[in-house]
């Protein structure tokens, strides 16, 4: 037996004495934990951070409890998640960038380090119920297929249920859904009214209601992490309404009453400067009509996304109050990084088009005005508008000035925290968020997580920061350094050196610092470096050493060129030719065939039990655009969706009834262009000229044996199953040139970094 046995054993019940191991239990009164975290919120958008955003559920809390307005994080999505939930800088555990990349050092790896447990395990091991409910992006991209590995997926790193998805970003209305370790449909349709701002607060709620009615006395953690405000921004159309005309008067006016507003609230003091325009933004007054009318339509789109994910934050708020669990339950809401640049100078209404180098043509994005925002919508915001999120700062996410890095954060806990709506100014960043609750809870992190030693936890708990009288009490954080793609920053005793890195493959020696002392100047306006150069270099040496501390090296600007296969086994990515068993689980971007930029054939093995027998042999992509291939009545067809442009190939002959072959041939011409053939039992049977081939098709993946997504082409409704047996279906794809192969990691990397 093993020596965890405390009683005694003898040759009969009668002669022997039991013993129950003690089983783990948090503290008497620890509280419920529910953490709330936004995509791409910059610092002013709440409501009670200083915009005009309807947000009445966050500005409650904020009423309720602590605004902090010195809360930093990594400047990009993933590595924030992986700072925030396991108390250490991200480099440390292996996220530098994106999940989607492997960099083949330890700082970049696309998971996070085994050696960093996450607060789920910590608190899991101490008798807690843990759930993830929302965007995960913290298992390597090229893992999330339906043969894994699971070792980085949520309920491998201390969650005992997840429902949401994987990637950086879905479609709001067709996502892509994960339930534990399964790929599955959403619950409704769009046209039936779903949302999935809606449904994952339905999940959350689920989840807690089952293990409050199971075992009340045990505290959940919730990590409920939203779709909301990453691009496309997608809401109810009553919302879209709300906010038409809202911001009509332009960025200039907007960002200048939303700095007014912070001054009045409090957020910033009366002194602080506003941030001049960043590079790129334009004076309103000098947009063309058009112009501005297309970026209103795109901020009132972001709007409505925000208040409509607030209304739900609102219904979750409810039922912890109806099931008497709100007073004692610790909330933390925040955001992963400052507001999105991704949407480019103008915005974007279709970012597949930006992708794939088509130029988005003036009089159509007038035409499709109105789709802005709902399920045919795949849009972004632009500059302008990205920097009223951050005012009063300077830049944005993915920069480590203070748009990128400066984020809301909001603590609500009734029964700890008794200076109602009080606003703390003490610096802190997004490691600090775990050591809190683990020192709220009375928990530690453990040693060892099974069986791995743990490396010390980097961030300091906030939690001193809770009584009225330490509202001005120093900072317990020593000191904080930045660092994403090239651009870094350190923080020190309320000093920051930052700069801005250019340019890729500029040396890195040749940026230039700049120096500020925040605790004087908020919004970092006034570089102090050329003043005080004993400081600079006092706080850059700072940099250097922390940069060694925690693995920050090797410096690495690149991005576009991290967008490919790693060379580890079992990389989907890797193949020129792909055998499916349909039906087979949906297929993200990242595993399934890679048929954007190139020829290919994919042939089919079908049994049709009558002339009526339909349904798709596969999908690629959503109603934006993709391809299709499938059988419509007694017709084989295959359309290519090109920005809802349907090129559609149909058979001059019935597909006979039983078993028959049907494949379909892409062929990529000179120019862009290409041609589909499709044959049934090896013979032509119809084609169609397609007047441009897609290097990027979408960030959707692919469905084989249904359409499960919005549907791809317009002649059916999804899931469009197909009714027969498909036996076996096989893509074939030449492999690609240097040249094709050097366009595609190109195109593909933008993808990537549009989907923070």
């Amino acid at each position: 037996m093993s020596g965890t046995f405390k009683g005694r054993i003898g040759r009969t019940v009668y002669e022997s004495r039991p013993h129950w191991p003690e089983q783990p239990r948090p503290r008497d009164g620890a509280p419920n934990v529910l953490v709330m975290l936004f995509d791409d919120v910059g610092f002013a958008h709440f409501g009670c951070y200083g915009s005009d955003i309807e947000t009445p559920n966050i500005d409650r809390l904020a009423a309720g409890g602590l605004r902090f307005t010195n809360f930093h994080t990594t400047a990009l999505c993933s590595p924030t998640r992986a700072a925030l939930l396991t108390g250490r800088n991200h480099h440390s555990v292996g996220m530098r960038g994106l999940a989607n990349w492997n960099t083949g050092f330890p700082n970049c790896t696309g998971g996070v380090a085994r050696s960093a447990g996450t607060l789920a395990e910590a608190l899991r091991a101490v008798g807690y119920s843990t759930f993830a409910v929302g965007k995960w992006h913290l298992t390597p991209m090229e893992e999330t297929s339906a043969a894994g590995p699971f070792d980085q997926w949520p309920l491998a790193r201390g969650f005992d249920r997840y429902y949401g998805f994987l990637q950086g970003e879905t479609d709001q209305f067709s996502p892509e859904l994960y339930c534990d370790n399964r790929p599955i449909d959403p619950p409704k349709r769009p046209e039936e009214g779903y949302h999935l701002s809606e449904d994952l607060i339905d999940q959350a709620m689920a989840m807690i209601r089952s293990q409050k009615s199971a075992i009340p006395e045990k505290p959940f953690f919730t990590y409920l992490t939203f779709g909301a405000c990453h691009a496309p921004h997608q809401a109810p159309q009553p919302y879209l309404d709300k906010y038409k005309g809202r911001y009509d008067a332009g960025w200039d006016v907007v960002r200048q009453q939303w700095y007014e507003k912070q001054k009045r609230l409090g957020i910033i003091a009366q002194d602080t400067e506003l941030a001049p325009r960043n590079p790129g933004v334009e004076p309103w007054d000098k947009l063309p009509d058009h112009q501005k009318k297309l970026a209103c339509r795109l901020q009132e789109a972001f709007a409505a996304f925000l208040d409509h994910t607030d209304a739900q934050i609102g219904r979750l708020l409810s039922f912890l109050e109806e099931i008497g669990e709100m007073d004692n339950t610790l909330i933390l809401l925040m955001s992963d990084n400052g507001a999105s640049q991704e949407g480019g100078p103008i915005g974007v209404i279709d970012t597949f088009k930006y992708f794939n180098g088509v130029p988005e043509d003036m009089n159509e994005i007038l035409a499709r005005m109105n789709e802005i925002g709902g399920p045919k919508s795949n849009s972004n915001y632009p500059w302008g508008w990205a920097q009223v999120g951050n005012t009063p700062g300077k830049r944005y996410k993915q920069n480590t000035h203070g748009g990128g890095v400066r984020d809301p954060l909001v603590v609500h806990w009734p029964k700890g925290i008794s200076d109602k709506g009080g606003i703390r100014s003490q610096f802190h960043h997004v490691t600090d968020i775990t050591p809190t609750v683990l020192d709220i809870v009375g928990a530690d992190m453990p040693e060892r997580v099974n069986g791995v030693a743990q490396m010390p936890v980097h961030g300091v708990s906030l939690a001193y920061a809770f009584p009225p009288e330490a509202k001005a009490e120093k900072s317990r954080k020593p000191s904080q350094y930045f660092e994403m793609f090239g651009h870094r920053g350190i923080w020190s005793d309320g000093w920051k050196a930052v700069t801005f890195h250019t340019q890729i493959g500029k040396p890195f020696d040749q940026d230039q610092w700049e120096l500020y002392h925040l605790d004087q100047d908020f919004s970092e306006c006034r570089d102090l470096a050329k003043e005080q150069p004993e400081k600079l270099r006092e706080l850059v040496e700072l940099w250097w050493a922390e940069a060694g501390r925690y693995g920050v090296l090797p410096l690495d600007d690149r991005r576009l060129e991290l967008w490919r296969p790693s060379p580890r086994a079992f990389t989907p990515r890797n193949r020129s030719r792909y055998v499916l068993y349909p039906p087979v689980a949906h297929m993200t971007g990242e595993v399934s065939p890679s048929l954007g930029g190139r020829s290919f054939t994919a042939t089919a093995e079908i049994d049709r039990q009558s002339d009526k027998t339909q349904g798709a042999i596969f999908a690629l992509g959503s109603a934006h655009n993709g391809i299709a291939f499938y059988v419509l009545g007694d017709r084989l067809v295959f359309d290519y969706n090109l920005f809802t442009k349907h090129c559609k190939a149909i058979s001059d002959v019935p597909l006979p009834v039983g078993r028959s072959t049907v494949s379909v041939a892409l062929e990529k011409l000179e120019g862009d262009k290409g041609r589909a053939t499709i044959s049934i039992d090896g013979k032509a049977c119809g084609s169609v000229e397609i007047p441009r081939i897609l290097r990027m098709i979408s960030s959707t993946g692919m469905d084989a044996g249904r359409d499960a997504g919005s549907a791809v082409s317009d002649d059916y409704k999804s899931p469009f199953d197909f009714e027969g047996r498909i036996l076996k279906l096989v893509f074939e794809m030449p492999e690609r040139g240097k040249r094709e192969q050097a366009e595609a990691q190109k195109t593909e990397a933008k993808v990537a970094m549009a989907r923070q």
